[in-house]
């Protein structure tokens, strides 16, 4: 374990039984059929100890017998393709005035509530089907005490004074996951954009989630320390080597040691900060002379270029009620709209600033098939888990009822559906380098 300093944090390694590993066998065919790889194994065990090379070759026969039966299937977009077809152009969504949140421009619940439920999707032709579902330690006891709000459970005050948005339970991982690997196609497989040489030897994953990037990084430079951190206990205990996972509140002092990485990435962390002045402040300190710092986020505004996504339509008002319910409890949700990922990178130190942007569809509206396939995951993501992901902004924070979550969450899987809205996503990268 990488010695550390200062007594603000205690950090604690995940090494032995993860909380959802009851859960492992669905959570490998989600794993699996999101990474496309159901063929290959994390590991070849040709590397390691004689107990690692047994380790793989174990890990390797669970997985086979979890996800043996979709050998046929060639991927998991086409799955879902064969469900998905055009939602008609001509279908009306609640488009309307009514009193909003002040000068957000976010509607209130009560407006889809006035909508009354949207019509059953009888006709097969607009709907994916159910099947979008089925695609799918040593810790001390106040860890794993988690929040439960409305049946779904958040990270316990243990790990992290405030709350963050993000449910942890199995169903939201499996939307995690989901995405992760529509990211992973938008920036074409590669891990990182930053340059890095092959023999680094320390690297930190802010954040992890469910911990797939960290895996994959961990796979890729197998001579490299990796560490990923999180406030929830839920990655895999079946991991390279050379990975370890840590319960850590990244907004508190870090208590890596100065000078210590050679890279620092940070992933999808929308809503988690009050600014960024501090996180990237503490990743500059952390940072080898030489070495780099990466933050990859996404706006959560879904906009589009023909105007299609109309004013306070659901997949308008969607990042307008979010940015609210942020603005409420001093949480950041739009930076990757603007320069602050940027500036704060620069005002922390790092120099070679490198920004990169990506339009990013939210359905597979896309004429080019890429794109196609990433909107498929991206829909795959928001639809597999509507309510969890704004359950706690909308209600917890916004005062929407259940009801009114439930008919909001209609609407837009209604509008998802239609090919004829060409939502997306702006998707940022920006990484920098840390003075020699």
């Amino acid at each position: 374990m990488i010695p550390t300093s200062g007594p603000q944090i205690v950090r604690r390694p995940i090494h032995s039984r993860s909380l959802y590993e009851e859960d492992w066998t669905r959570r490998c065919v989600a794993y699996f059929l999101c990474r496309l790889r159901v063929s290959k194994p994390p590991c070849d065990g040709s590397g390691g100890s004689a107990n690692h090379q047994k380790g793989c070759q174990t890990g390797r026969s669970e997985v086979t017998s979890h996800v043996g039966t979709f050998h046929g299937l060639r991927s998991f977009s086409q799955l879902l393709f064969s469900m998905f077809l055009v939602y008609p152009e001509n279908a009306s969504l609640p488009i309307m005035s009514n009193p909003m949140d002040g000068a957000s421009g976010a509607l209130l619940g009560a407006h889809w509530l006035q909508q009354g439920l949207p019509a059953d999707d009888t006709d097969g032709d607009s709907t994916l089907g159910d099947e979008i579902e089925s695609s799918t330690a040593s810790l001390s006891s106040s860890i794993l005490n988690y929040r439960n709000i409305n049946g779904r459970t958040y990270h316990s005050h243990a790990a992290m004074d405030d709350e963050y948005w993000a449910p942890n339970d199995p169903k939201h991982l499996e939307a995690l996951d989901i995405f992760y690997h529509a990211i992973d196609m938008m920036l074409e497989g590669k891990l990182h954009q930053a340059p890095l040489s092959q023999n680094i030897e320390n690297a930190v994953d802010i954040g992890t989630g469910s911990g797939l990037w960290a895996i994959d990084f961990a796979d890729k430079y197998t001579n490299c320390t990796v560490i990923g951190t999180d406030i929830s206990p839920v990655q895999p205990s079946w991991v390279p080597p050379n990975l370890l996972f840590e319960i850590d509140d990244a907004t508190k002092e870090w208590t890596f040691r100065d000078d210590h990485f050679d890279y620092i990435h940070m992933q999808l962390l929308n809503g988690a900060f009050d600014s960024l002045t501090h996180i990237y402040s503490q990743a500059f300190r952390c940072c080898k002379p030489g070495g780099w710092f990466e933050h990859v986020d996404t706006s959560v505004m879904v906009a589009s270029d023909d105007g299609s996504v109309e004013e306070n339509s659901p997949l308008d008002q969607y990042g307008k009620i979010f940015e609210a319910a942020g603005k409420r409890v001093n949480r950041m949700s739009r930076s990757a709209d603007f320069t602050t990922m940027e500036d704060a990178m620069k005002e922390a130190g790092f120099e070679n600033i490198t920004v990169k942007k990506y339009k990013m569809p939210v359905s597979p509206w896309h004429s080019e098939q890429r794109m196609k396939d990433i909107g498929l995951y991206a829909y795959a993501t928001m639809t597999t888990d509507v309510e969890g992901i704004i359950q706690f902004m909308f209600g917890t924070i916004m005062g929407w009822s259940q009801q009114e979550i439930a008919v909001y969450a209609d609407f837009l899987r209604r509008q998802l559906r239609r090919k004829d809205v060409h939502g997306y996503y702006t998707l940022k990268v920006v990484y920098g380098q840390k003075p020699q």
